[in-house]
């Protein structure tokens, strides 16, 4: 065998970043459970100051900072031996409300990988593994990791791309929210627009029971009803407009879904289906973006499509063909895409 040692030493060097990256997530994740970053966006501090704000002990404080700093997720003054976030990490860091919120991307990720065992099984049997066999991590994190996209763009951007339904929405609608999960699109699109009414939907039972709970906090009662029911079963309508968040290419049977929700939808209404970002082909896909997408759908896309019926396992990184397929096969007359971030494509299919 012949070794190419500058090649050689790339891929080492890939697979440092690759550990390092992989340990620094449960970091990031103790990190804002214990408040540790909220606590450093007030000002710099030394590891004992920190420990002292945050009830924690000083040397797991000042071992876990020295991790920080090495990975650039905080910052330290040699002179002064503090440590300290820029406007950047803070805004990144700790605000689960915001616009970007990272910790909640290495809480799903966390909350996946603790699969891994029936992840290998389910390679060797071909069988699935269904979205409420993993832990309640997956549940929480996909919430914190999809939420602060929808916040920074479903009102101001995709929602105003699709032909004429904001004007409904205003005057007021009525919304099916499918595979609506802890309810943030539900709670987004109801507290915006409150002569509409939003019916969020997901099999998840559990997740239910959170999104009606986020709901009531909201003070959205009777604003934003919740079901517990797939997207081949839900009930209600004939609505106005139905959206699918991150959802469609989890499921076993997408074509399913589309002809119920052509079925529920209104003459005239929209089906908004929002999808992560994906090139036609595999090669326009391998990227840092399409690098994560692929990873996380083969622990939890890939198999829980799998562990339904229909036959269908998409994926992740689908692609526009696909799903215009589905919508189409399905007997809409539109499909286009209106609107793209780089982790998200916005579709809009209609009647």
């Amino acid at each position: 065998m012949a070794i190419d040692e500058t090649r050689l030493m790339d891929f080492l060097n890939r697979f440092v970043g690759d550990l390092g990256a992989t340990m620094a997530a449960g970091n990031i994740v103790v990190g804002d459970r214990l408040g540790l970053y909220r606590a450093l966006a007030e000002g710099p501090l030394r590891p004992p100051e920190l420990a002292k704000r945050t009830g924690t002990a000083p040397r797991y404080v000042e071992e876990w900072l020295r991790g920080q700093a090495a990975g650039g997720y905080v910052e330290y003054d040699p002179a002064s031996g503090n440590y300290s976030l820029t406007d950047e990490q803070a805004f990144a860091l700790t605000d689960p409300d915001g616009p970007v919120f990272v910790p909640g991307a290495f809480q799903l990720a966390l909350g996946s990988l603790r699969a891994e065992p029936e992840i290998v099984r389910a390679f060797r049997s071909g069988t699935g593994v269904g979205w409420h066999a993993h832990e309640a991590d997956v549940f929480a994190g996909c919430e914190r990791f999809f939420r602060p996209g929808y916040t920074a763009n479903l009102i101001s951007a995709w929602l105003p791309a699709l032909d004429g339904v904001q004007a409904k929405l205003r005057k007021g609608a009525l919304v099916a929210d499918v595979g609506c999960g802890h309810g943030a699109s539900t709670v987004l699109l109801a507290k915006e627009y409150p002569r509409s009414t939003v019916v969020g939907s997901d099999c998840h039972a559990e997740s239910i029971v959170v999104a009606r709970k986020r709901a009531t906090e909201a003070g959205l009662d009777g604003k934003a009803r919740f079901e517990v029911a797939s997207a081949q079963t839900f009930t209600g309508g004939p609505f106005d407009l139905v959206t699918t968040f991150d959802a469609l290419h989890d499921m076993g049977d997408p074509l399913g879904a589309a002809r119920h929700v052509r079925e529920r939808l209104a003459d005239g209404g929209t089906w908004m289906i929002v999808e992560p970002f994906a090139g036609t082909a595999v090669g326009d896909n391998l990227n840092p973006v399409g690098r994560i997408y692929y990873s996380f759908s083969t622990f939890l896309c890939v198999p829980n499509a799998l562990s339904q019926e229909g036959g269908y396992s998409l994926g992740a990184q689908a692609g526009e063909e696909p799903i215009q397929r589905i919508v189409t096969d399905a007997g809409f007359g539109t499909f286009r895409r209106v609107a793209e971030t780089p982790f998200n494509i916005v579709y809009e299919a209609r009647r």
